[in-house]
């Protein structure tokens, strides 16, 4: 995939829709979701592709059911992103939910606990608890850089202390006041809008940052981003019209997100643990009706692909019913895993507005909101051997069994192809006070 580099010209707005009101300020300096990126990338390869070619046409859903028409342009688009990137090349990620101090190593740990007794939703199994005395604050920082997290998941030890910084240290949160606008008339100051103020927050990246992003689109036998990018391009990023430069980053063999691990996972009680951290937000949404073989699901916290009921692992170790019957091939055997433990912070908000294409095929509006599990989320598993531990990290790793030279999973049940859903697999241990011994 292309690493793009995305420098600021200006302060960035990425409102998350709460509203912008009286004293509300609309929350408009937090990290951007991967989405945004990703609109971004699709309004650019638009403007400097006006004339429709072989850029892999898509039919568009509408209502549960797609049109018979494709209408939409650049489908195979695929981004990832965007990380905080330092002027030295180095990337930094989202910290893990387990970590509550300066460390990389894991505070918070699964306990042995009493199911019945306790208010753990289905499918849990145990509680996560503090190795830590009890305190007010937490000396956790949010974002661990590339070294650092390869530590965190047992993959190496640095050889310098560990760089961990919080939101501060990246980017500064500026306060702006501004004039409502009249959407029909386009003027401020007259009818309904008049004497109407809001204010705002924007996200200003400090000196020296950049915002870093994977993409890639294969259209009529090319790179899209490729051709995009052969020069410095400027890129309208979030709202208000905001522009960053975009450049190619560094050629890499390697994408240069952490890779998790495959194998080596730590044994207890003849079972296998395995944990999977999430570098980007999920989205699962509620699953209603049963159709097409598919059951009903609560989704929110709890992925798609887990029994709702008894946290079992639904993934299987190769191609599904469809795509072995395409390929004549034997499809894949289910997993052996269990979904035992997780940590899972509050929710964000995704949402957006579609153009459309002003047909009743493609009207456009507002696009549904949607819940995401943020990242750093963490999900504690069980497997009955070594051997479907290191098949259920090749399916849950971001670069499964490959060595990191491309995105094979994205495990969001929505948005996968904008960034959603990438994580790693590390091993885990249970709480000391939980009497659970582990063996490597």
């Amino acid at each position: 995939m292309n690493q793009i580099l995305l420098q600021p010209t200006d302060v960035l707005f990425f409102r998350d829709g709460r509203p912008m009101s009286g004293s509300l300020a609309g929350h408009g300096a937090a990290w951007p979701l991967p989405n945004v990126i990703s609109a971004a990338f699709h309004a650019a390869l638009h403007r400097a592709f006006p004339e429709p070619g072989g850029d892999h046409l898509h039919r568009v859903k509408v209502d549960g059911e797609y049109s018979d028409r494709r209408t939409r342009r650049f489908g195979s688009v695929v981004t990832a992103g965007p990380f905080p990137v330092r002027k030295d090349g180095t990337w930094f990620f989202p910290r893990p939910a387990d970590l509550l101090t300066s460390t990389v190593e894991p505070t918070l740990l699964p306990a042995i606990s009493d199911r019945s007794a306790s208010s753990l939703p289905k499918p849990l199994q145990h509680a996560v608890g503090s190795i830590l005395p009890p305190a007010k604050e937490t000396k956790a920082k949010l974002w661990l850089s590339g070294s650092a997290y390869r530590e965190y998941l047992g993959r190496e030890i640095a050889e310098s202390e560990n760089e961990m910084l919080d939101d501060e240290n990246i980017f500064d949160t500026e306060h702006q006041i501004g004039i409502e606008i009249d959407d029909t008339t386009g003027t401020a100051g007259q009818g309904e809008v008049a004497g109407k103020f809001y204010s705002a927050q924007y996200l200003r990246l400090r000196d020296g940052w950049r915002l870093g992003t994977l993409a890639d689109s294969q259209g009529n036998g090319h790179n899209l981003f490729t051709e995009l990018l052969r020069t410095p391009h400027r890129i309208v990023v979030g709202g208000q019209q905001r522009v960053c430069t975009a450049e190619q980053g560094p050629a890499k063999t390697r994408i240069p997100l952490p890779i998790g691990k495959r194998d080596d996972f730590l044994e207890s009680e003849d079972k296998f643990l395995l944990k999977w951290v999430l570098l980007t937000p999920a989205i699962w949404p509620a699953i209603e009706t049963t159709r097409d073989r598919i059951n009903r699901h609560p989704g929110g916290f709890l992925p798609n692909w887990i029994n709702a009921e008894n946290g079992a692992v639904e993934l299987v170790d190769g191609p599904g019913l469809s795509k072995a019957k395409r390929l004549r091939r034997e499809p894949g055997k289910r997993i052996e895993a269990r979904l035992v433990a997780a940590i899972v912070p509050k929710p964000l908000t995704v949402t957006g507005w579609a153009l459309g294409l002003g047909d009743e095929d493609d009207p456009g509006g507002a696009k549904s909101i949607h819940l995401a599990v943020p990242a750093g989320a963490v999900y504690y598993f069980e497997t009955e051997s070594a051997e479907q531990a290191s098949k259920l990290a090749d399916a849950l790793n971001w670069h499964g069994a490959s060595a990191g030279e491309r995105v094979v999973n994205r495990r969001s049940a929505l948005c996968g192809e904008k960034g959603f859903g990438l994580g790693i697999c590390s091993t885990w241990r249970y709480h000391p006070a939980s009497g659970r011994q582990v063996t490597s």
